[in-house]
């Protein structure tokens, strides 16, 4: 049985696991959504930046990729990404139904924002997250970065995601 992950935001373009296969696909009821505070990897807790999050949103629709694990690394795979995504518990750890472009659905693991974490700032208007992610910085480098390089894979991939675009593109006029 294969094991299959669905990546949204930094696991298209640093998945961190073997993938055995790559598939677009979408997931219905959730939207990608810079809603969770970074006080990690793209900022800090005095400074916090923001990451991309599967919001629930009653008739959304998520398209991103089912990630298939190379057979054999299903253990080393979970064990990652829960170190990785679960980091302060603001991810919940979900097994949905995406459905693949080209037909056919799979059940992925896929990492949702729990709405109840002191980390949750959904319903954020753009121009205020784009002043947050022009100036954050964490441990793993500038929260700016993680937008450009999803933004840039999303549409590598032909998902472009509007809000994404436009706040790539806000961000490179307001970043120092």
């Amino acid at each position: 049985m294969t094991m299959w992950v669905f990546g949204y935001g930094s696991l298209l373009w640093n998945p961190g696991f073997d993938v055995a296969r790559s598939v677009t696909a979408t997931l219905a009821g959730y939207r990608r959504s810079f809603c969770m505070s970074s006080i990690h990897h793209r900022g800090t807790e005095t400074e916090p930046g923001l990451v991309l999050a599967l919001d629930r949103a009653p008739g959304a629709l998520c398209r991103g990729l089912a990630l298939a694990v190379a057979e054999g690394r299903e253990e080393r795979t979970l064990e990652y990404l829960r170190e990785r995504e679960l980091i302060s518990s603001a991810y919940l750890e979900r097994s949905l139904e995406v459905t693949l472009h080209g037909g056919g659905r799979v059940r992925a693991l896929t990492f949702v924002i729990d709405p109840g974490h002191a980390q949750y700032c959904g319903g954020m208007p753009l121009e205020e997250q784009a002043r947050i992610i022009a100036r954050a910085h964490g441990g793993r480098g500038p929260n700016r970065d993680y937008l450009f390089n999803t933004a840039a894979h999303l549409a590598q991939i032909g998902l472009a995601d509007p809000d994404l675009d436009w706040l790539a593109e806000r961000v490179r006029g307001i970043q120092p």
